[in-house]
């Protein structure tokens, strides 16, 4: 059986992605995506951080 033949898409527009921007189409989608997480876009849910618990300050 051959493979299935798979595109790869940009992972915001859903277009061909080209070489050059790789895995993006273009320079926009790629400044979109950085943009996002430069704006906290992307997040992992769970529970709030203890702001008091700080171990770059733990130093003795």
């Amino acid at each position: 059986m051959s493979k299935p033949v798979t595109r790869n898409l940009c992972p915001v527009c859903s277009k061909p992605s080209s070489a050059q921007h790789t895995p993006f189409c273009s320079q926009g989608c790629r400044d979109r995506d950085l943009l996002q997480w430069l704006g906290e876009g992307y997040r992992i849910p769970g529970p709030p951080a203890d702001p008091g618990l700080d171990t770059l300050d733990s130093r003795d």
